[in-house]
């Protein structure tokens, strides 16, 4: 599957906005992330706007403006594919592989922002952004 796309992310939004239910548990999210992948042939970036229990926005943008959003997570394209290969092939992301366990970690992705209280938000909706994130076990667009 290719992840440094915006029609990747775009897919999960479209799985997301089609199970309000699986989101509904976790409660409302106000959030934007910004997704950073680095990569030696140019960096891919993605901003994705959260609100109640929808991914409202997913929007391709240069690198270097990552910190427009409340928070990001910035780490080389490989520790990003492991992630997602993890969650191609289990259904959801497993052990450390969890996007909170690899920014917590913080030896491959990392937790940005300038906000604290930006941050705080990767805390307070991590488990929104991983059910969103897991969406792509369900996309369309991986299966393609």
């Amino acid at each position: 599957m290719r992840i440094d796309s915006e029609t990747f992310f775009a897919g999960m939004a479209d799985v997301m906005n089609a199970e309000p239910d699986r989101f509904r548990i976790l409660g409302d999210a106000d959030m934007v992330a910004a997704l950073v992948m680095r990569k030696a042939d140019g960096d891919f970036a993605v901003r994705v706007r959260f609100e109640g229990l929808q991914c409202e926005a997913v929007d391709q943008v240069p690198a270097d403006e990552a910190h427009l959003a409340d928070f990001w997570l910035d780490g080389p394209f490989a520790a990003w594919q492991v992630m997602f290969d993890d969650i191609a092939q289990n259904g959801s992301a497993s052990g450390r592989l969890t996007i909170n366990s690899l920014a917590l970690l913080g030896t491959e992705i990392r937790l940005r922002g300038d906000d604290p209280m930006g941050v705080d938000k990767f805390s307070r909706f991590n488990q929104t952004l991983q059910e969103y994130l897991d969406g792509a076990a369900r996309s369309a667009v991986a299966a393609g």
